[in-house]
């Protein structure tokens, strides 16, 4: 903290909050070092149903499509 590309991602991703559920992570934990180890130059990452995603910035397209592959799983 603060983390401003964390904060940016968030604005982005609130038309999407009632399509997933957003776990935020702060890799400055010690309980979180593996994910530190791994991202510490690459905040923000998301992973989707714990798959990797993307990183650095939401990509809209990325997560559309992902999201749609999951909706019509589910369906």
């Amino acid at each position: 903290k603060p983390c401003p590309l964390c904060d940016e991602a968030k604005e982005v991703l609130e038309p999407y909050k009632g399509r997933f559920i957003l776990q935020e992570v702060d890799v400055t934990l010690s309980e979180n070092s593996v994910w530190y180890d791994k991202y510490k130059y690459d905040i923000p990452v998301f992973h989707l149903n714990g798959n990797f995603l993307m990183k650095h910035r939401v990509d809209i397209q990325k997560l559309e499509d992902q999201l749609m592959k999951l909706e019509l799983k589910n369906d």
